[in-house]
């Protein structure tokens, strides 16, 4: 069990990373979790999800990618919050639409991560992808 608000991020993002995906992932998160994707050149409107559409999209995700990579250069704890600045990193497994198999995307996140009891109740993401 992580100790910190801060631990709680992390191994969200350590659990991403080892390929955790669908019923195994829920485990991170609160029965009532959201998130809200910003505009991003993937999802030009943004995207906002239940922990359902949030658990089914993951299992989508881990078939385009061979690996993927969260490198956390800071985060900040106010109250049940925790700001995170980090750089996402994944290898498309792949040709799918635009992309081509080994490519590898990079992007500049911002998260606001709330915790609660242990596990994260939402998150709102800021993408700004490298080109493509």
């Amino acid at each position: 069990m992580p100790t910190t608000r801060s631990d709680t991020v992390r191994a969200l993002h350590r659990a991403l990373e080892s390929g955790t995906q669908g019923e195994a992932l829920r485990a991170h998160f609160t029965v009532d979790a959201t998130t809200i994707e910003r505009p991003n050149r993937l999802k030009p409107a943004g995207a906002t999800a239940t922990l359902e559409q949030m658990i089914d999209a993951s299992s989508a995700g881990a078939q385009m990618l061979n690996w993927q990579r969260y490198d956390e250069l800071s985060m900040l704890e106010a109250g049940s919050t925790v700001a995170v600045r980090c750089t996402w990193t994944g290898e498309i497994a792949n040709d799918i639409g635009p992309f081509k198999a080994g490519q590898v995307l990079t992007a500049h996140i911002a998260q606001f991560i709330e915790v609660r009891d242990g596990k994260v109740a939402s998150i709102e993401t800021y993408d700004c992808y490298e080109p493509f």
